[in-house]
């Protein structure tokens, strides 16, 4: 029974996780750590952002909640801490990975949820100043984001990368 549960709150704090990176993303990095975030939007060269600094903001979480739930055996802040862990890893395969780029893992992918969140997260990016903005999350897509894909039915051209091309 302690596995269903253990793994029912890793699940619960995974899906949790997109919620509060809306919440963070638009509030927080578009706010008050704007000036973390900024290169984000207005890239500078180099291959590292100051706005990586995130990456080890968000991990601490993580990282306090399974080492004091190992070491106080307090099985659901472990779960909470790897959920938290298990979302971060996805953010960083969907953000860095098949959106940016930033490693070229998956750059042949025509799946429609690829296009989607590509498209999402360039509708995002177009707004260079803190104050707009649109789609904040990162692994849920918005409905008109799914329609755009659904309406234009339209695969990247041979030999490009439908990350490179969003119709």
């Amino acid at each position: 029974m302690i596995v269903v549960l253990y793994i029912a709150a890793l699940l619960i704090t995974f899906i949790m996780m997109e919620g509060i990176t809306w919440l963070t993303h638009k509030y927080v990095m578009h706010g008050l750590l704007w000036y973390l975030h900024k290169d984000h939007h207005q890239p500078e060269p180099g291959f590292f952002e100051k706005n990586d600094l995130f990456f080890v903001i968000f991990a601490a979480p993580s990282i306090l909640l399974i080492g004091e739930g190992t070491w106080h055996h307090v099985w659901w802040m472990q779960s909470i801490g790897f959920g938290i862990m298990a979302y971060g890893f996805a953010y960083f395969l969907v953000h860095d990975v098949i959106i940016h780029q930033r490693f070229k893992w998956f750059s042949r992918s025509n799946n429609r949820y690829v296009r989607a969140i590509r498209w999402a997260h360039k509708m995002h990016h177009r707004h260079l100043d803190r104050h707009e903005g649109e789609s904040f999350g990162m692994l849920y897509v918005a409905k008109k984001y799914w329609n755009r894909m659904r309406r234009d039915k339209i695969p990247a051209p041979k030999g490009e990368s439908v990350l490179d091309y969003c119709p």
